[in-house]
């Protein structure tokens, strides 16, 4: 059966607008054997800083040519998914770039309280009128709970804190769209039909990477790069250490070697 694998993109391939050492070449590595069809590949991402175009379009500026949006499973994507197919009109509290993903969804009368990375948003006023909504039966939607993702100047504050304030004030848990939803790898997983244990995944994120896509029964390899911290690769509660190398190029030589391996 043909090996697969998913990458993540912030923290993995790029910082900003910055390419990590290696990721091109080393991309480019596993498109070849993906024109050869020994290999699938997605891109599952819970960026929610661009939207779809924006972000196909800072990959490719940076060399990532052969990605393409049919490849692209991000949490902004899966969460408009979620919204259609159960009726839900949303409150975005996302960054206004991302707001093109969600245009043509009723948005008036809001049932449901979206939250993404949104430094701009979450500000008293907008976070308690969603504290509000929920307190009104409203549903909450979380695209993402990361802690915490990388810049250029350090770790910033990701949307898990917020998702979690909004958890603790109104009592209402929620729906979380992204990685590590088992729900989330599982549609990038049948999307290239082929078995969770024949996936590899790779990623910078120790609990949203490795191990979501562990307990969706993938190969997860965490990266050194982008979020890591040294203490990530501390044992799991099943006492096992995490496969842990140095770089994206470092993952893609282990894939490599484990298909010649085949």
């Amino acid at each position: 059966m043909e090996e697969s694998v998913c990458v993540d993109l912030s923290g993995t391939l790029h910082i900003q607008d910055v390419a990590i050492p290696g990721a091109k070449e080393a991309l480019k590595k596993l498109l070849l054997l993906a024109n050869d069809e020994r290999l699938k590949i997605r891109y599952v991402t819970n960026t929610t800083k661009e939207n779809t175009n924006d972000l196909l379009t800072q990959l490719r500026t940076l060399g990532f040519t052969g990605i393409t949006e049919q490849q692209l499973f991000s949490s902004p994507v899966a969460t408009r998914r979620y919204l259609e197919a159960n009726n839900l009109r949303p409150l975005l509290l996302v960054d206004p770039k991302l707001k093109t993903d969600f245009e043509g969804l009723r948005q008036e009368d809001p049932n449901c309280v979206v939250v993404g990375l949104a430094p701009s948003q979450m500000h008293y006023e907008r976070l308690n009128e969603a504290f509000r909504l929920l307190m009104s039966g409203a549903v909450l939607v979380a695209m993402h709970k990361a802690k915490y993702y990388a810049r250029q100047d350090g770790l910033a504050l990701g949307p898990g804190a917020f998702v979690a304030a909004l958890e603790f004030a109104s009592g209402v848990s929620s729906k979380v769209i992204g990685k590590p939803s088992k729900e989330f790898f599982n549609t990038a997983i049948t999307d290239m039909n082929v078995l969770p244990d024949r996936c590899f995944m790779i990623g910078d994120d120790i609990e949203q990477d490795y191990r979501g896509a562990k307990q969706a029964g993938m190969i997860p390899i965490l990266v050194r790069t982008g979020k890591y911290r040294p203490a990530d690769e501390q044992p799991d509660a099943d006492g096992l250490c995490p496969t842990v190398v140095d770089n994206f190029a470092a993952a893609v030589e282990y894939i490599i070697e484990h298909i010649n391996r085949q």
